[in-house]
């Protein structure tokens, strides 16, 4: 079952137990996992970086995950680098309402000084002004109902708020996403590299791990909303420079590392604009690529990931992909 005790799934497994022993499985280490056992990999291949993009799964530290770089096998796994984690404003209504995500990222990278100075007139702003920001700060500061979150779809949710595609709530999670990749302008994918937006890789305070900040592209897209740029150039030039961001961070962590090969996984992976942008720029730095073609690279595909890992800190040295 997977580690967060909230899941269904991991409360009917507990059902079904009984008195029975139960293995939690962590969720992002179950999404590589399962890109693995797919692709053949054998127990005792060594390591690979696996790549796991979703929405929210529970992380050791007992934060939202969700933009995760591992280095793993079948028995285990290392946090090695991740997405910036930001507040998941109202918890579960994060998920549904891409506003607070908005809302949540650029107060964390940029606050409300510098956001009303700057791009006060955009209708955009003017929207977040409105919402109730006293609690909603408070909220951030105290961490009540607000976990940190380092959800790559949460990142996806905010940069469609601010595009206008999707706002208020979504019929379903990852909507405002798919809608944000749907109007993409693939013409804008050929513009000169200099246009995609610029994440970046500081370290983190206290554990001084790697992680992808965003903070230039908010700057970014609020200048390029000044222009009235059309939201499927954005949505191309947010796509392209998450994909940089995400092979950069991959080449930084292989570097002088026997690790050849990299897994990707999670939801955030059916999206075909990103998958692509990540697979090919992988695969042309000279690393070796798994990826999901027959198992979902959602959800769906987690059960596969938890079989394998289960067996594997069973069953010793019996190749569990034969």
């Amino acid at each position: 079952v997977d580690t967060h005790p909230q899941y269904l799934s991991t409360q009917r497994g507990y059902e079904i137990a009984k008195d029975r022993p139960v293995i939690e499985i962590q969720h992002h280490h179950a999404h590589v996992a399962s890109c693995l056992a797919e692709n053949g990999r054998s127990l005792d291949a060594g390591h690979v970086l696996g790549i796991a993009l979703d929405g929210t799964g529970l992380g050791d530290d007992g934060t939202i995950w969700g933009g995760e770089f591992l280095i793993c096998d079948y028995h285990g796994y290392r946090r090695v680098g991740c997405l910036k984690p930001v507040a998941l404003l109202g918890g579960a209504a994060a998920v549904k309402e891409p506003w607070r995500n908005l809302y949540a990222h650029l107060m964390a990278q940029m606050g409300w000084g510098e956001l009303s100075m700057n791009f006060s007139d955009l209708g955009v702003v003017q929207r977040l002004k409105g919402l109730p920001r006293e609690t909603l700060d408070a909220m951030m500061s105290s961490g009540m109902n607000a976990p940190l979150a380092s959800s790559c779809g949460r990142l996806f949710d905010a940069a469609a708020a601010l595009t206008g595609i999707g706002w208020n709530k979504q019929n379903y999670e990852g909507e405002a996403a798919i809608l944000f990749e749907a109007a993409l302008d693939k013409d804008a994918l050929s513009e000169p590299d200099d246009l995609a937006y610029p994440f970046s890789i500081p370290l983190m305070d206290g554990t001084g791990m790697p992680y992808i900040e965003p903070l230039a592209v908010w700057r970014a897209m609020l200048g390029d909303l000044i222009l009235k740029t059309p939201a499927g150039v954005m949505s191309a030039r947010f796509h392209r420079g998450l994909a940089k961001a995400i092979l950069d961070m991959a080449l930084r962590l292989t570097k002088d590392t026997p690790v050849d090969t990299v897994a990707l996984s999670g939801g955030c992976f059916q999206n075909a604009v990103l998958f692509k942008l990540v697979h090919q720029s992988l695969e042309k730095a000279g690393l070796t690529v798994l990826s999901h073609s027959k198992y979902p690279a959602n959800d769906g595909g987690i059960s596969l990931g938890q079989a394998v890992i289960a067996l594997a800190n069973t069953q010793g040295e019996n190749n569990i992909c034969a």
